[in-house]
């Protein structure tokens, strides 16, 4: 059955069960999208099936975590869980995909100043925010603006403006059914099924890029990511992140597969319980480009942007739980701040498993310190018990009557977004700003 929903305050009268639902239009992209870089980047497609295997493996060798995950309607999201990312240019460009992922029932969600790691962008995650959107499916879009202002050559900075002002990253077609499930309230079934085809063309990779040799090179000289920003048609997805339960798992297998991990998993250490969120990536691919050339022809070359990415989540912390997290992780980089080429990885490991020994690691302990968020069920006891009016939470868990599952952290933490983003910039990808 389709669902009508609303996609707009400006909602005008409409039929009832005429529209697909946002949540179907966002998982219909999702898969889209996930197909489209599989083709771009085989090795995405490699990853996925290491990422599937370890999932197979970690559920088969752990029946309550399957249990477990099966009774919080979370085990079935897994394999559809994926998170995308995208840098854009303008501020106008911002604007018009928050429009197309709204009709995803996609909103921005947090906000990350990533120039205080030495990365000219500042970025939010558009994502699903209801609990059964998050169910449906996660899907999320870390985007991110190119910070203009940082561009310290004026010269070059007017002429990266013009280079965006020219340039139009979505179709005539997007645009249109944009502005019709604004002024209508949602889209048919056809209406939707054009437009994930006309909003994956702003995604698409182009190897012909917009500028000449020497702007990029200027562009690349000024930072990697100006030049991946500005040079090309459009903002082409430069990653598809994977779900994994077992990172770790997953880190150690990947050069089976004949690819090179980044030599330290981004966020918190190895833990019984997993917290916030775990990242690591390999190398971003060195592509072949071609520039324009004064003659209105073409000169070959190569580009270095696009990258494999995976991510395990964890509990979901309180401000308490958060605070204290960030407070172990300065503490850890104190002893050894890594290195961006990996360098003293084993050393920075070493010094984030000592730091954390602070922060409990067994559900109830989080729980009962109030470190992390969660959610409530009755057990098979406890729904065969008459339970009294009057009992309060503790003494119902305490008896056994009512049970507790960690809630997912559905974000992003902007040390390890900087952490991947330098990763794969190379040298000199990290800059004061």
């Amino acid at each position: 059955m389709i669902l009508s929903v609303t996609l707009s305050a400006r909602r005008a009268p409409v039929k009832e069960n005429s529209f697909v639902s946002a949540d179907d239009i966002r998982s219909a992209f999702s898969a889209a999208m996930s197909m489209m870089y599989r083709d771009e980047v085989p090795a995405y497609g490699t990853l996925m099936e290491l990422v599937a295997k370890v999932n197979a493996d970690t559920l088969a060798a752990d029946a309550t975590l399957k249990e477990r995950l099966e009774a919080t309607d979370t085990l079935e999201r897994i394999s559809e869980e994926r998170h995308g990312a995208i840098r854009l240019g303008t501020p106008a460009e911002l604007s018009m995909m928050r429009r197309v992922f709204a009709v995803m029932g996609m909103y921005p969600v947090g906000y990350y100043d990533l120039s205080t790691a030495g990365v000219p962008v500042h970025s939010t995650a558009f994502r699903p925010v209801s609990e059964t959107s998050l169910k449906r499916n996660p899907f999320r879009v870390f985007t991110s603006l190119l910070r203009l202002d940082l561009i310290a050559d004026e010269t070059l900075r007017a002429e990266t403006e013009a280079i965006l002002k020219e340039r139009r990253i979505f179709t005539p077609g997007a645009i249109e059914l944009t502005e019709k499930a604004e002024r209508d309230g949602g889209l048919d079934r056809a209406d939707a099924e054009r437009l994930v085809a006309e909003v994956l063309e702003t995604f698409r990779w182009h190897d012909k890029a917009n500028v000449s040799a020497d702007m990029y090179k200027r562009l690349h000289d000024a930072h990697r990511l100006i030049a991946d920003v500005v040079s090309f048609k459009g903002p082409h997805i430069n990653h598809l992140t994977p779900r994994t339960l077992d990172i770790d798992r997953v880190q150690a297998l990947m050069p089976e597969y004949n690819i090179a991990p980044k030599a330290v998993v981004e966020g918190p250490p190895t833990r019984k319980c997993p917290i916030l969120l775990r990242q690591t990536s390999f190398k971003a691919l060195e592509e072949a480009v071609s520039f324009r050339d004064a003659d209105g022809g073409w000169k070959a070359g190569s580009h270095t942007a696009r990258f494999g990415e995976i991510e395990q989540r964890g509990n979901a912390l309180t401000p308490k739980g958060r605070g204290l997290y960030d407070r172990l992780l300065e503490d850890s980089r104190k002893i050894v701040r890594p290195a961006a080429d990996g360098s003293n990885a084993r050393a920075y490991e070493a010094a984030l498993a000592e730091a954390f020994k602070g922060f409990p690691d067994s559900w109830a302990e989080i729980r009962e310190a109030g470190l992390g968020y969660f959610s409530y069920s009755l057990t098979d006891k406890g729904r065969q018990t008459k339970l009294p009016g009057r009992r309060d939470l503790e003494s119902l868990i305490a008896d056994g009557l009512v049970q507790f599952d960690p809630i997912v952290y559905e974000d992003f933490l902007p040390v390890s977004a900087a952490g991947i983003f330098q990763s794969n910039l190379g040298d000199g990808g990290q800059q004061e700003f």
